[in-house]
């Protein structure tokens, strides 16, 4: 989110407890500008850190202002297109979105202060590449949250499981034994394609690649082909709809309202389950993906958010003294545990190992990847032919076929929006 420079503007009302001209270094103190998105920090740790950072700095007064993900980009678009320090100072960005904000020449290279002090060699990837273009870092790691196996403990122990599985071999094998007695082994929908996605990372494939500035979908390879057949055995053993996604029916509600043994989700989705089923409350577990072997888990798409800073700024140096402040170990540990989010660096990853579904997420966030770097990608998503080409291979198409189609599909969106 972005955080825009105002002068002796107060910090919002909702997160401060007073309001007014400050006094400080230079007869007052210059104000910052942040937004960041709603719910990914509470109330309550922003009113701590705006205390401490302004503490720690008595020349910046923050003011951080709250945005909505519903029209963000178009939002964020603008302010970058402002005259300089008439917009925000830092701005919370979707890790997938740092693209089209490059693309548009707007954003600060900040690869002096990631190499310098933010210590961008134990960053997550699946949070630092997509900030990343060519040798430059215009997207800084803030916070990260993937995908895990949410099992019921009570089924794993009815049939005989006594630990969760390690790799894909051992996951189908358990699943088949959890498919049994009117239980269903998972619960997987047939579009859920960012756990696809991550099959396919997992076999060194990838949905499209780049070459000399185009862009081409990837999913005919060998590598891909067989995450999909790995998709296809697994969501077999359930009964998840294969045209549809996990929101449709939202899978909180099936897991709660059935005899399913897993399924893949962010753990904060156990949340609404136990809402709607509240017996399940000490019965849900959570173990990372399972890789190829047990050496490491299996990739995930990791969803979180960047901190940028746009060119227009007025003040650099107050800007990324935010940006360090916020991605720094004390404030990283700190939202990790209100959050429960995973931190951004792979060494802050202890910070989490109290809480089980944190835990096993913060696991698969060092293998985590992000979704291909184009700016164009948005094309995609919009009208997903990888959605369409999971179903038609789970309802007996040729799979060769139509990841032949599903990847010229991907080509033209990319090509047609200008990439």
């Amino acid at each position: 989110m972005t955080r825009r420079l105002l002068a002796l503007a107060c910090v919002t009302a909702s997160l401060l407890t007073a309001c007014g001209a400050l006094p400080g270094e230079g007869g007052g103190r210059h104000t910052v500008t942040v937004w960041l998105m709603k719910d990914s920090a509470s109330e309550d740790f922003l009113k701590r850190f705006t205390e401490d950072f302004e503490r720690a700095h008595r020349g910046i007064a923050l003011d951080i202002r709250i945005q909505q993900w519903t029209g963000i980009v178009q939002k964020v678009q603008g302010a970058l297109e402002r005259e300089r320090g008439d917009g925000p100072d830092v701005i919370e960005v979707g890790n997938t979105q740092v693209a089209q904000y490059v693309d548009r020449g707007g954003l600060s290279d900040l690869t002096l202060e990631s190499v310098r002090d933010w210590g961008m060699d134990d960053w997550l990837p699946g949070l630092a590449q997509p900030g990343r273009f060519s040798t430059r870092q215009y997207g800084i790691p803030w916070y990260a949250a993937n995908r895990v196996v949410i099992y019921r403990k009570d089924l794993f122990d009815e049939a005989g499981i006594k630990k969760p599985p390690k790799t894909r071999d051992e996951w189908i094998e358990d699943t088949r034994r959890l498919n049994s007695a009117g239980n269903q082994g998972i619960y997987l929908a047939g579009q859920d394609w960012y756990t696809f996605a991550g099959f396919v990372w997992d076999e060194g494939g990838e949905l499209a690649t780049e070459s000399a500035g185009s862009w081409r979908g990837s999913l005919r390879t060998p590598a891909a082909l067989r995450a999909m057949d790995f998709y296809r055995r697994l969501q077999a053993l359930g009964s998840g709809p294969a045209d549809a996604d996990e929101e449709h029916p939202p899978q909180a509600g099936v897991f709660a309202g059935g005899r399913v043994a897993q399924i893949v989700a962010v753990p904060g989705l156990a949340q609404a389950v136990v809402e709607q089923n509240p017996a399940l409350g000490k019965k849900l577990g959570f173990f990372p993906v399972p890789g190829r072997t047990a050496a490491e888990p299996g990739a995930v798409f990791t969803g979180g958010s960047d901190l940028v800073v746009p060119k227009n700024t007025d003040d650099r140096r107050a800007a990324t003294a935010v940006v360090s402040a916020l991605v720094g170990a004390k404030w990283q540990t700190r939202l990790a545990r209100t959050m429960n989010y995973v931190p951004n660096k792979t060494t802050l990853a202890g910070a989490v190992a109290g809480e089980e579904g944190a835990a096993a997420m913060a696991v698969g966030a060092a293998h985590g990847r992000a979704t291909p770097a184009s700016p164009r990608w948005a094309a995609v998503e919009a009208d997903n032919p990888i959605k369409s080409y999971m179903t038609k291979v789970l309802t007996g198409a040729d799979p060769a076929t139509e990841a032949e189609r599903a990847s010229r599909l991907i080509t033209e969106r990319l090509a047609e929006t200008g990439g």
